[in-house]
């Protein structure tokens, strides 16, 4: 049985974590990768990540979409999902999904989980963090989503950047609770 996730990947710093989520993503048995990506997530992808970061993140999905193109699959609530991840989130995403304004694709996506009642899982992105952000969250997360700021967990001891891209990778996929065996390393107490 095929899963459908959308992976949607907008312009606040942390790009590699939508990459290193559709990598993860491609690892798991019967999942298809849907991809949006904004004009600022394309131009965060190639700065953070490298000049061939966002022909990688085209590649590894199989089913790719233009930001304008809200007549899409992903833009209704008849195409069935296993649930969408928003990584990294920026206030302006989160604050047009806490909003309603699916002013294109990827935040029309964001829209039909939530109307649909399926997973959404958004790794918003900001710091220190205003009222109205923290306003977004809130709504947000009382219409459905799954806010989930990329913290670190330092109790995993990371040596390295993408110790840290990994472990919030699989965290947030583990949030999608896909049926399968943990991508996350749980914590085993003290």
């Amino acid at each position: 049985m095929t899963r459908h996730v959308v992976i949607g990947i907008s312009g606040a710093s942390g790009a590699a974590l939508g990459l290193r989520i559709l990598e993860r993503l491609g690892s798991i048995n019967g999942v298809q990768r849907h991809l949006v990506i904004t004009a600022t997530g394309e131009k965060t992808l190639r700065y953070e990540v490298g000049d061939s970061a966002l022909a990688q993140a085209w590649d590894l999905a199989e089913a790719r979409y233009n930001i304008e193109e809200v007549g899409s699959r992903i833009a209704s609530g008849s195409f069935r999902t296993a649930g969408m991840i928003v990584a990294p989130c920026s206030m302006r995403t989160l604050s047009a999904i806490a909003h309603g304004m699916s002013d294109n694709l990827l935040t029309r996506a964001a829209d039909v989980h939530l109307k649909e009642r399926r997973r959404l899982v958004l790794l918003t992105r900001e710091t220190p963090l205003h009222l109205g952000h923290i306003r977004s969250m809130l709504q947000a997360t009382q219409m459905g989503a799954i806010v989930a700021p990329p913290v670190p967990a330092f109790y995993l001891r990371p040596a390295t950047v993408e110790d840290i891209v990994d472990a919030l990778a699989a965290r947030a996929i583990d949030l999608l609770d896909l049926g399968t065996s943990a991508q996350s390393v749980a914590w085993d107490g003290l």
